[in-house]
């Protein structure tokens, strides 16, 4: 396979980002920039993430079966870029960002446009970023969405020319 070709055509496949937090005040909390999600399921409803394996999220998200999914909106790629690398909590704030609690435990970045809780259902081990299927199993809506909701998410696009994950 032409690996150019296949960087170039795998890039073509749109991806929001997100901040996925996994993890309580009681116990550990990880966090991670991620980009490979989507709904795969209307009843009941299901998202697929891909989960890098030697990161910190995947090893608490494992262990805790509960996340957040945190929906980045346009103008925060400053969140997606502080979230690219290890996140601490500390005096009530995660990576320096305000939190509330999910009904799960997790923590909800308060400054995004939408989190979305979710319970593991299944665990596909296969690559260096295994699938987590996880059910919603409740919804924040942090600020009014005006106009279509899937434009007011950031996109990997919106990153810059030279920001692809993936290919």
């Amino acid at each position: 396979m032409d690996e150019q070709a296949r960087k170039t055509a795998l890039r073509m496949i749109p991806y929001g980002l997100y901040v996925l937090t996994a993890g309580t005040k009681e116990t550990a909390i990880a966090s991670a920039t991620i980009n490979w999600v989507t709904q795969t399921s209307f009843a009941p409803p299901l998202l697929a993430l891909g989960i890098k394996t030697d990161s910190a999220v995947y090893a608490t998200a494992r262990k805790s079966g509960d996340l957040v999914l945190n929906i980045l909106g346009k103008g925060q790629g400053g969140l997606a870029f502080a979230f690219f690398k290890p996140a601490e909590y500390a005096n009530g704030k995660l990576g320096g960002q305000d939190v509330r609690w999910a009904a799960n435990g997790a923590p909800i970045l308060t400054s995004v446009p939408a989190a979305v809780e979710l319970k593991v259902r299944h665990v596909v081990e296969l690559g260096d970023h295994h699938t987590f299927v996880a059910e919603v199993t409740n919804v924040h809506i942090n600020h009014e969405i005006a106009g279509r909701p899937d434009e007011a998410v950031l996109h990997m696009k919106d990153l810059g020319e030279k920001v692809f994950y993936g290919g």
